[in-house]
């Protein structure tokens, strides 16, 4: 009797809480429910800026403002631009009619997501707060890669009174980029070339201390 009256409170008991999985929700629910929220944690430090990196991401290069994460199988890029921010310029975004494709605009910070299929693949670009991240993975994996990417995003914290001092009045004398990694409909090949090209090697001051996750990320296999 007793293991009756306890299973039949277990039933009760989850019946009654909300159990979802952030794998099934839309797209448009995972960014509204990220990009919505002021994150204020961090335990990614650099010169200028600073960021949260969620546990199962880890960094294996750093080149100039720009890293290489990893987690499980995914790699992401992540371009950090001290220079637009410094000068405060925002690039104009057309959606387009791929897979998905969408201006952000949450809390006075402003960026797009797009999304390209590509065979059996994902191409995921998203750019937000003078910050983007890309990354090429499985659709098992689209949903938590866009979660990884919208925390670290809407994390990045700049400090001005370095970003002064780095920046300053030599602002006009920064080259542009290769290639034009802040705006949209890149093609993959640009991607792929990275890690030929950018090599993410060198030294790369982080502080490893991680925080307490805010949401479940994908599992390394």
């Amino acid at each position: 009797m007793k293991k009756f009256v306890l299973l039949l409170c277990l039933v009760v008991l989850l019946t009654g809480c909300d159990i979802k999985s952030i794998d099934n929700d839309n797209i448009d629910s995972i960014i509204d429910s990220i990009l919505t929220k002021e994150i204020q944690l961090s335990n990614s430090y650099f010169d200028g800026y600073k960021y949260y990196l969620p546990r199962g991401l880890r960094l294996t290069g750093k080149k100039d403002y720009n890293a290489k994460l990893v987690s499980g199988r995914n790699t992401y890029y992540l371009f950090v631009d001290v220079i637009a921010y410094y000068n405060k310029v925002e690039k104009d975004f057309e959606p387009s009619d791929g897979y998905y494709s969408k201006e952000l605009n949450y809390n006075g910070k402003k960026g797009y997501i797009e999304i390209t299929e590509i065979d059996d693949l994902y191409f995921v670009e998203i750019m937000y707060n003078y910050a983007k991240i890309e990354t090429l993975v499985e659709e098992r994996y689209l949903n938590s890669a866009i979660v990884n990417s919208c925390y670290i995003l809407s994390s990045v914290q700049f400090n001005d009174k370095v970003i002064e001092t780095l920046v300053g009045e030599n602002a006009l004398d920064y080259k542009e980029t290769i290639f034009d990694i802040f705006g949209p409909h890149r093609d993959t090949d640009e991607f792929l070339q990275y890690e030929e090209d950018y090599q993410y090697k060198g030294d790369i001051e982080e502080d490893t201390t991680k925080d307490s996750d805010i949401l479940e990320t994908e599992t390394n296999e």
